[in-house]
């Protein structure tokens, strides 16, 4: 499909880490949970040789990486500004973007430390992940034109510097509009470390658990999480919450929409591909309605296969999954 804009503007620049994942299918685990269901974990024995059924190497992913390319396989106009290292993953993932239309003019090489990665434990269709990500020192670069940004996952020391550039770049670029969706190291901020990005943030997507890590609260209900971030300045929330189904806020209604019918193989990324048939169809000029029904599109494609990018839909594609679950609509969500 042909890109909607012209060379010199973006519809959108994703910023965050890019990381190598490596993913092991196990069978030889057990899952020990307590007994109302909730904290389980994952158990292995201990000081022993555990077998791996199958390891698949994924190149060029995390959140700023999936978020782009599934950004681009429907069909907008996508970048990535990213710090990888100078090694054979940094130069992969470089190539990767350009296999998938990401613009990769951004993609910065750190010379004294690797790429970012990640071992992920596949068992039984979820997914632990340990993560190792390389300190990094962000510059952001004096983008061209751009509608949007999507600000994500970045690591450990340089996250509040990061955030401190994207405030200023916004301050120079007013009508650039900010959909962010923090990583592990930016939650880790704390509420009023992100409050001055949060004020900034068109859309703001979270998962319900992190949406209560961030706000302190101890509460599960939707209405009172949501309107948590309405009241520091976000103007639409996105939260979704795995198999549950995914709610929209726009301060005034919230909508739910249930999850798809689909294969479940693995589940690493579906938040992201959610995000980008998200804010893919509010580009487009869609309702929040359509924008629901894309981001669920998109989140069940990648659920049936290994890894965050293979199943990222283009617009035929996603068509026809909508199409398959016509009978699952958005609803008017009137609980608590």
């Amino acid at each position: 499909m042909n890109q909607r804009t012209s060379h010199d503007e973006f519809d959108v620049i994703a910023i965050g880490d890019t990381t190598q994942d490596i993913f092991l299918q196990m069978s030889d685990a057990s899952v020990h949970c307590d007994l109302d269901g909730h904290n389980c974990r994952i158990c292995f024995d201990y000081a022993d040789k555990i077998g791996v059924d199958k390891k698949t190497d994924i190149p060029a992913v995390g959140n700023a990486a999936n978020h782009a390319i599934g950004v681009a396989r429907l069909g907008l106009r996508a970048g990535v500004y990213t710090v990888v290292g100078n090694d054979e993953q940094g130069e992969k993932a470089k190539q990767v973007f350009a296999e998938n239309n990401v613009d990769a003019r951004y993609v910065t090489f750190d010379e004294n430390r690797g790429t970012n990665l990640s071992i992920v434990i596949n068992y039984r269709g979820e997914r632990t992940i340990f993560v190792y990500h390389e300190p990094r020192a962000y510059a952001l670069p004096d983008f061209v034109a751009t509608k949007w940004i999507y600000l994500t996952s970045a690591s450990g020391q340089g996250v509040r510097r990061l955030h401190e550039q994207v405030l200023e770049y916004i301050e120079r670029n007013k009508d650039v509009k900010v959909a962010f969706n923090p990583g592990t190291f930016q939650i880790g901020v704390g509420l009023e470390g992100l409050k001055p990005l949060l004020a900034l943030t068109e859309l703001l997507f979270l998962n319900r658990e992190e949406s209560r890590e961030i706000l302190g609260l101890q509460t599960h209900e939707i209405r009172k999480l949501m309107n948590g971030f309405h009241e520091l300045g976000v103007k639409t929330m996105v939260m979704t919450d795995g198999p549950n189904g995914s709610y929209v806020s726009d301060g005034e209604k919230i909508r739910f929409l249930k999850i798809f019918r689909g294969e479940v193989v693995e589940r690493t990324g579906t938040g992201d591909a959610y995000g980008a048939g998200f804010l893919s169809a509010l580009i487009y000029g869609k309702t929040t309605e359509e924008a629901m029904l894309w981001g669920n599109g998109n989140s069940t494609a990648v659920l049936g296969h290994i890894g965050a990018r293979e199943g990222l839909l283009e617009p035929g594609g996603m068509d026809n999954v909508i199409e398959k679950n016509a009978d699952i609509t958005v609803e008017e969500y009137t609980g608590q």
